[in-house]
């Protein structure tokens, strides 16, 4: 019979040592996505998953979104994903 503390172990070690000032930062599934911004006014959005605010200034201003809040922004027509130069 096989003992799993040892698993227990490892694992905590892998949990505390993501924790920054008494909270865990996850880590990300996917890289945060990058819209512009083609509307004539300005805009503010809040996002759906994350509640981050995002505010568009003129046409043609970018932010960079959370990956989970994407898929709420594609809905919206004067925003539009680009893809980012690495």
């Amino acid at each position: 019979m096989s003992c799993c503390g040892k698993k227990r172990e490892e694992l905590s070690q892998n949990l505390s040592s993501q924790k920054v000032a008494g909270s865990y930062i996850p880590a990300k599934s996917w890289e945060d996505v990058l819209f512009e911004y083609t509307g004539p006014t300005g805009l503010t959005v809040k996002g759906i998953v994350s509640r981050n605010i995002y505010r568009f200034n003129s046409t043609g201003d970018t932010q960079l979104v959370d990956y989970r809040d994407a898929s709420g922004m594609l809905a919206l027509p004067m925003l539009k994903r680009v893809s980012m130069l690495t």
